[in-house]
Parts: C-alpha cells; sequence; structure tokens
C-alpha cells in the first residue's frame, strides 16, 4: 500500500509495467469478479489484466491520459477534475524562483513544469552549455524566413533535449521547460530603445514573416506534438522607454488607433496565424489600460477578432505593477479580477509565492469571478502541455528521444557559423578593398583595436546561452587563423571606453599594414531596463578611431561595429581613410570565424545582410521616446528627412541590375494584394545573394 493506491511490478514480454490501482479501481474490479462469480485471487485477476496488455497505474484510467481520445475531451476531462485550490495554483505558477514551478497534482499523476523558458536564439539562461546564435536583429538582417526557421528548430532540439535530462533527474527549476519566452516582435520605432536587439527590426511586415517563421520552426512540424511552444511578445504598444525618461514598469503609450492597428498589431497577428501557443502580455499602459487587464487588447482583438485560442502569460512582475506602478488597482484582489477577466492565463512574478493570482479563489468567493471562467484561463495551459507530450507514452513522442548529444552538435555549431556570416551588413566598401585575397594578407601585419576586438562577454547581446568557451571565437582569435602577423591592442578595458590609452592602440597602428577596428555598445549601453541617451559612439571610442586614422598612414582602416541601436558614424562614413565598415550587430559565439571568412576571400563569401531599422543621421532626426505616433519614425513615416542609413541598406561584392519590372494593376483594394515582378540578374564578377524589398506610398 501507498496511500490509496496499491503497488506491484510485474513483467509482461520485454516491457515492465507498474500497477497502480487505486481505490476506485479496486471498487470497479471487485464488480466485474462479482459479475462472474469468479473466486479468483486478485493477484490472479491483475495478472490477467497484465495478459491482455492493459495497464492500469494512478492516474491513467482517466480519459485525459488517453491518446486516443480528441484533445478537447481530454482537455476537459483533466480541469474538470481539478478543486479550485489546484487551479488557482497551476495559474498563478508561471515562475521565477518562488513563483514557479507549476505545483504536481499527486493524486492525478500529473508532473510540476515550469513554464518560464527563454529561447530567443538558443537555449537561453538555462543551465549548462547551448549553442548561441547571433543575437535576434541580425538574424533579422539576414531578412531570411528560411535562416530563422533553422535557427528557431535547432533552439527547440536543444530546449527539448535538455528538458528531457532535467526531467530524468527531477529538476523543474526556471528555465528548464518547453514554453518559451520568444519571440520578441515588438516594433523597433526608436533607435535608442534599450532593447531594439532583441527585435526583428522596424517594419510590421518583416517582423510578421520572421516571426512565422520563428514560431514555425521552434514547434517543428511533427503532427501530433510540438517540440516547444513558441510566446510572441511583448503584446502590446511596447517599444520604450526602459528608463529614460520614465520606467518600462509605468509608462503609459498612448497610441492613435491607426497606428496601434498598422504599425503595432500585424506582427502579432501574423504570429497567431502561425500557431503559436501563447502570448505575453506587456509591463505597460495602452491608452491608460495596463496590457496585462486590458480586455480590448486580450479579448476583443486576440482572441475575438484573430481567434487565439492559446494562454497569455504576463510578463515578469507586470500584474503587481498594475497596483504598485501603475495604481490602476487599489490591491492584489482587484488585480486579478481585471488580469482575469481581461484574459490572463498565467503570472509570471517576481519571485513572489503570494502573488495576485493567488487571490483569485478570494475573488471567486466575493462572486467577481466565475469558476468557469477560471477553467476557461487554464484550459488552455494543460491543452499547451499536452501537446508537447506530457501526457502520452513517451514512446509515441519522438522528441522524448533528444538527448544532451545534441546539444552544440557540429550541424548547430555550423549553422550559428552560416547565421553570423548572414547578419553582417557591408556598409561602406571604397574601391572595392573587400574582401581581401590570401595573397593579399599573406605575412603581413594586421592592428586589431577596440574594446570588442578581443572581448568574448561584449560579442553575445542579451538573452544569450552560454556555449562551452571553446566554440567562442573573437574577431583577434579569427584573424590569427590567417597566415598573416596579427597584434592586438583594446585602448579601452571596455565598451563604456571612458578611460582610453591612445598610446596603446598608436604603438599597434603604426607599423601596422592593415587596421581592423572594432567598436561598438554592448550590454552595458544598450540592454532591457537601459536605454541609450544618444547616437554617438560611446565614451573615447570616436577618439580611438580617429588615431587609429591619422596613425594608419594610409594603409587600409576596416571599421567592425558591434551594436542593435543606431550609431551616429558620420565622420566613418565621411571620411576616406575608413576604407570598409561592417555591421556586425552581435553575432555571439562565431563571430571571429565569421568576420574572417567575410573579409578574406577563402569561401568566397559575399556579405548579403541588409539593415532591418533606419539610421538617423543625428538627434535632431530623433523624436521623444515616450511620443508614440509614428510621424517622422521608421522608413514608412520618415518623411522628407534624410537618414544616415536607410531601411534596406546594404552593400555586396557583387553588383545587381533589376529589368522588367511589371505591376499588376494600378490600385490596390482595401486589405488587397498587388502582384508584381522583375527580373534580377547578377551583373558582377562573383556569386552573390540579393535582398529585395519593395515599398510602395498610397494617398487617400
Amino acid at each position: 500500500k501507498n496511500g490509496n493506491c496499491a503497488v506491484r511490478e510485474e513483467t509482461s514480454g520485454t516491457r515492465r509495467h507498474q500497477e497502480i490501482l487505486t481505490e476506485s479501481s479496486l471498487e470497479s474490479l471487485q464488480q466485474i469478479t462479482r459479475v462472474k462469480r469468479s473466486r479468483m485471487h486478485f493477484r490472479n485477476l491483475v495478472l490477467l489484466l497484465l495478459s491482455l496488455n492493459t495497464v492500469v497505474f494512478c492516474g491513467q484510467d482517466y480519459p485525459f491520459m488517453d491518446p486516443s481520445l480528441p484533445w478537447h475531451e481530454r482537455v476537459n476531462d483533466l480541469v474538470n477534475r481539478l478543486t479550485l485550490e489546484e487551479m488557482v495554483l497551476q495559474m498563478a505558477r508561471g515562475g521565477a524562483g518562488k513563483n514557479g514551478p507549476a505545483p504536481p497534482i499527486e493524486r492525478l499523476g500529473i508532473k510540476p513544469y515550469s513554464w518560464n523558458t527563454e529561447c530567443l536564439r538558443g537555449d537561453a539562461e538555462a543551465p549548462g552549455w547551448a549553442t548561441s546564435f547571433p543575437q535576434a536583429l541580425g538574424l533579422a538582417a539576414s531578412f531570411s524566413s528560411d535562416l530563422i526557421y533553422r535557427v528557431a528548430n535547432a533552439t527547440a532540439t536543444e530546449v527539448r533535449a535538455k528538458h528531457n535530462y532535467f526531467t530524468s533527474i527531477g529538476n523543474y527549476d526556471d528555465h528548464t521547460g518547453l514554453s518559451c519566452f520568444s519571440p520578441v516582435i515588438n516594433i523597433m520605432r526608436h533607435p535608442l530603445w534599450g532593447r531594439n536587439q532583441e527585435t526583428f527590426g522596424e517594419d510590421p511586415f518583416l517582423s510578421g514573416a520572421l516571426s512565422t517563421a520563428f514560431v514555425k520552426g521552434l514547434q517543428g512540424d511533427h503532427p501530433r506534438y510540438i517540440k516547444a511552444n513558441a510566446g510572441c511578445k511583448h503584446f502590446d504598444v511596447h517599444g520604450g522607454p526602459e528608463n529614460i525618461p520614465v520606467s518600462r514598469f509605468s509608462f503609459d503609450a498612448k497610441v492613435e488607433e491607426r497606428d496601434w492597428r498598422m504599425t503595432f498589431l500585424p506582427q502579432f497577428q501574423a504570429c497567431v496565424q502561425a500557431g503559436t501557443y501563447s502570448i505575453m502580455c506587456s509591463y505597460n499602459r495602452v491608452n491608460g489600460v495596463p496590457a496585462c487587464a486590458n480586455k480590448k487588447l486580450l479579448t476583443d482583438i486576440l482572441r475575438t477578432e484573430w481567434g487565439f485560442p492559446g494562454y497569455v502569460v504576463s510578463d515578469e512582475g507586470a500584474l503587481e505593477f498594475i497596483m504598485e506602478k501603475h495604481k490602476y488597482t487599489k490591491n492584489f484582489l482587484e488585480t486579478a479580477i481585471a488580469s482575469v477577466s481581461a484574459g490572463c492565463n498565467l503570472e509570471l512574478a517576481f519571485d513572489l509565492a503570494d502573488n495576485v493570482f493567488m487571490k483569485i479563489q478570494e475573488a471567486i468567493a466575493e462572486g467577481n469571478i466565475s469558476v468557469q471562467l477560471v477553467k476557461e484561463r487554464v484550459r488552455p495551459l494543460f491543452y499547451t502541455r499536452m501537446r508537447l507530450g506530457e501526457f502520452d507514452p513517451s514512446d509515441m513522442n519522438p522528441y522524448s528521444t533528444y538527448d544532451q548529444s545534441l546539444v552544440q552538435s557540429e550541424e548547430h555549431r555550423k549553422l550559428s557559423l552560416e547565421a553570423a556570416i548572414q547578419s553582417f551588413v557591408l556598409l561602406k566598401n571604397l574601391k572595392g578593398i573587400l574582401p581581401f585575397s590570401i595573397r593579399d594578407i599573406t605575412g603581413k601585419r594586421i592592428a586589431v583595436v577596440g574594446p570588442f576586438a578581443d572581448n568574448t562577454e561584449v560579442l553575445f547581446g542579451d538573452y544569450s546561452p552560454v556555449p562551452d568557451p571553446q566554440y567562442i571565437s573573437t574577431p583577434r582569435q579569427g584573424l590569427e587563423t590567417l597566415p598573416a602577423d596579427i597584434h592586438f591592442a583594446a585602448g579601452c578595458s571596455n565598451p563604456k571606453c571612458d578611460q582610453y590609452s591612445p598610446t596603446e592602440v598608436k604603438t599597434v597602428v603604426q607599423s601596422a599594414d592593415i587596421i581592423v577596428v572594432c567598436l561598438g555598445t554592448g550590454t552595458s549601453i544598450e540592454t532591457e531596463g537601459m536605454d541609450r541617451r544618444d547616437l554617438s559612439l560611446p565614451g573615447h571610442q570616436e577618439n580611438l578611431l580617429k588615431d587609429v586614422v591619422s596613425t594608419a598612414a594610409g594603409h587600409p582602416v576596416i571599421l567592425l561595429l558591434f551594436n542593435a541601436g543606431p550609431l551616429d558614424i558620420s565622420w566613418a562614413k565621411a571620411n576616406e581613410s575608413v576604407n570598409a565598415i561592417l555591421e556586425c550587430f552581435f553575432p555571439a559565439q562565431s563571430t571571429g570565424m565569421a568576420i574572417v571568412k567575410t573579409l578574406v576571400d577563402v569561401d568566397e563569401v559575399n556579405p548579403a545582410g541588409r539593415l532591418p531599422a533606419t539610421w538617423p543621421a543625428g538627434m535632431e532626426q530623433v523624436p521623444a521616446m515616450e511620443n508614440y505616433t509614428m510621424e517622422g519614425r521608421t522608413y514608412r513615416y520618415y518623411g522628407g528627412q534624410v537618414p544616415l542609413y536607410p531601411f534596406g541598406y546594404g552593400l555586396s561584392y557583387t553588383t545587381f541590375s533589376y529589368s522588367n519590372l511589371i505591376i499588376a494593376g494600378t490600385s490596390v483594394p482595401i486589405c488587397g494584394n498587388l502582384t508584381m515582378s522583375v527580373e534580377v540578374e547578377n551583373a558582377g564578377q562573383r556569386d552573390g545573394d540579393e535582398v529585395r524589398s519593395d515599398s510602395s506610398e498610397q494617398r487617400a
């Protein structure tokens, strides 16, 4: 006897069964015995059932454990067996810290589950190594849905493999689950926003196309099971500020309906249409109503207009902030009523056990919300877990065989390198100086300088997995694989570059034949919770570049930029002594090797990345962060201003020509399509990829 279960292990053929019979099962068996008027001993009856390949254990006699039944029947059966207290805990335990995992329901054989997993471009924040792919904004620069799909699919493989290991040892801590808070599909509407790096850029259509690819790649193509489930965030009208001039935790985004519908909603609708299982509601208010308590947003638009069947999870602490920061409610009880009624299913809290959703039971007792509404909010949580395969026999789910040999596999490391190369944007290439040939650099003295030249910590950006150090290469390490004499000087110890050693830099540069300068921002300058104040290169970085140029004595100077938000590099763009500029974003673990293959003609690499956001020519082109009108923002509404670099800009090592443009029709109906065709020809001497983007302006 073990509680209400009788446990016995038997072997039938090569399969081992664990027989756990509940008291209700015993009663049923006893009734069968009486009907048949058999004096069969109970043990003999169990053996008879075994011979019929019938396995009964604690929980598997319930319909929700029967994989032959339709999903909705299984979900309804499970939810209807839950007590109110159990449902509340499932909704209240979304993570992090003390707020997770969702607790087990032992009487039904349901295990704990961790909802708090980050998968932006690899299995981030989970224990152990994982492949780190380039930051999302860099991936967006590829303009490649295929690349995004493959990166997301590889990410899901590693998430699933590590999850299988974690559950095998009983680890259900944060970041061990299969439900991802990814992708980030907010619009890069302001160049100084700290989280630009996590987005797919400034265009809703591009963001929608790439988020569609991400969702499908992450969730996989199995007809029954999903590999890991996507969670598109942050819903909605969320794109700064983080902390300048006010906190994101209390900010009210005032948006006109036109801008809301045409800029801030389309990519989320695409995400829903792609089949995402989750949406994360954001910290901010939208026109006075907190996003996580906003019925228009979470019910009227998301569920009624778009037909979203999944679950909404709050951003971490967002429900507490409805009261504490927005002052929208007076206490956690009012907050629970508002958010549950609006459409929130799951609370992610700041390491808080007695959080907002723990007040749901009190709200029901006072008649503010119904038990039926709570059941509606719980159903998508268990439906998701079912589709992940949790309640089916493991041998039915091919993903259950994934093990840690798939983590950081050679295939994934090669994909990380390919992705980094595809993310690079060539901004300048005077007289076709790039790529260098092997003959050009053999035996030459190459100086690699700057705070990003040999610092592994600054090459990854936010929400990056931690790869095994043996797979990380810096620009210096990559260049050291060449048949050249490599010399290094940081000049600054960190990206802030508040302390600069010009002598160190000049000493290395003055005897060099080629100089590679590595500048940028990094997460000490722009990140979640930290906006930038201007477009300038941080600290003394521009002084470092000017010292390089003045000391180089006419030798080639190649500028590599590691950043997300646009930088004012107007001096470098205009100065002919800066021969080439390559925007690298945050390329992650394969940085060094990707740079070498791009700068030196060893594998016929040809940069094809394009800027996924407009680069302003100066601060006079940067509107106030807290102003959410789209006027003067992004290429769609930039007006007559001339940016430093426009959206979609990027050079190639070859040239392309366009001809025979055909537009089928002279007008576009509301919500209609326009068909166009054009012939593109490679008119250069080497193979290359061309990103073609078309935009038109329709005036009413």
